[in-house]
């Protein structure tokens, strides 16, 4: 009886037993739980057809590199839509959160070999840009798709496209609300989520063409930054 007795006692009757592990938000370091908790509103559930740079774009990590993509994460784009996520700069991730995103976006979306024995325009730009060299190239590289002016024109070669037109680039509160890199991002490295080329090859164009320069690409972005206004966001003026 006291055998029997001793067996029971490992457990007082109802009292609950062990609960799962709590895990304190500060210790997730999994990189889809961050991601999805972070990330995925404005970049896309998977890296992609979000409204922000698309991350599942192995050109741009390439491009841009681990060690930038942690202080764009951690410190975000001053005056722009990226947030600073480091709780050193006001955001809610510790430092090793912020690199478990880093490394995560490397290591789901990156291939280190894609770029080997070629010569990419750099990451930031070196160059002075000229606005009107750059609607010239404009115009050689980009106007099919996004309209002579910038204003938007037919989606050729955008499968994904439900409109069958692309919107304005040149739209002032567009320009407002993202920055200078992060064009200089795209126009290098495209956007494979809209059908959008990278610098090597715009396959929009009727002919195979010669990659963009870095001075193409930085006079490019001279033009679209000409195209900024002082005053974004306010009504548009109303025609007789």
């Amino acid at each position: 009886m006291l055998a029997a007795a001793g067996i029971g006692c490992g457990r007082i009757p109802g009292k609950p037993g062990p609960g799962p592990e709590v895990v304190r938000p500060d210790e997730v370091l999994d990189f889809p739980a961050l991601y999805k908790q972070n990330c995925a509103a404005c970049h896309g559930e998977n890296g992609r057809n979000g409204a922000a740079i698309s991350l599942a774009n192995p050109v741009y990590i390439a491009l841009a590199g681990e060690n930038r993509l942690q202080g764009v994460i951690a410190n975000g784009v001053p005056g722009k839509l990226m947030p600073a996520f480091a709780r050193s700069a006001g955001g809610m991730l510790t430092d090793s959160q912020v690199s478990a995103l880093a490394q995560g976006i490397v290591k789901q979306w990156g291939n280190p070999n894609l770029l080997a024995g070629q010569n990419p325009p750099p990451y930031l730009a070196t160059l002075p840009g000229n606005a009107e060299h750059g609607l010239q190239a404009y115009q050689l590289f980009c106007a099919r798709c996004h309209g002579a002016n910038g204003e938007g024109g037919p989606a050729d070669g955008i499968s994904n496209s439900s409109k069958g037109k692309l919107g304005s680039i040149v739209d002032p509160s567009y320009l407002a609300l993202i920055s200078d890199q992060n064009l200089r991002s795209i126009v290098i490295a495209g956007r494979p989520d809209e059908a959008m080329p990278d610098w090597r090859n715009d396959a929009a164009q009727p002919m195979p063409m010669n990659p963009m320069t870095d001075q193409q690409i930085t006079d490019i972005l001279a033009w679209l930054a000409s195209k900024r206004v002082a005053n974004p966001g306010q009504p548009y003026p109303t025609h007789p």
